[in-house]
């Protein structure tokens, strides 16, 4: 079974950093299609950003230059640096991994199966 848990989410003023984490426990994130996604109170879960078996990205628009994703294949973590937050980046920010057949980005949280709990992100303005 695979558990996902996120870390790294806190208080910050706005124009500062925070860099999140997923670990995972049953499944390697060496080759996984893994993304973030967020989801403000009252608001739809969006998508923020994807890595691809390759290291081929994808950011939404509005974190795009700011946000970066990447992992750590020998600590079996996948990141989310983000930087110059704002306040509309309030949120619970969320792992999530495609099944290992699927090799394709996609920016569709129905296209992962597996989720984090979440971890809050919350920025002062």
């Amino acid at each position: 079974q695979v558990q996902l848990v996120e870390s790294g989410g806190g208080l910050v003023q706005a124009g500062g950093s925070l860099r999140l984490s997923c670990t995972a426990s049953g499944r390697t994130f060496s080759n996984c299609v893994c993304a973030w996604f967020r989801q403000a109170l009252g608001k739809e879960r969006e998508f923020v950003a994807a890595i691809g078996r390759n290291g081929g990205t994808s950011y939404a628009d509005s974190v795009k230059g700011r946000f970066t994703i990447s992992r750590d294949n020998a600590e079996n973590t996948l990141h989310l640096q983000m930087n110059s937050l704002n306040a509309r980046d309030t949120a619970v920010y969320y792992c999530a991994v495609r099944p290992t057949f699927y090799s394709a980005l996609a920016t569709d949280e129905s296209a992962y199966n597996n989720w984090g709990r979440g971890t809050q992100v919350t920025v002062s303005s």
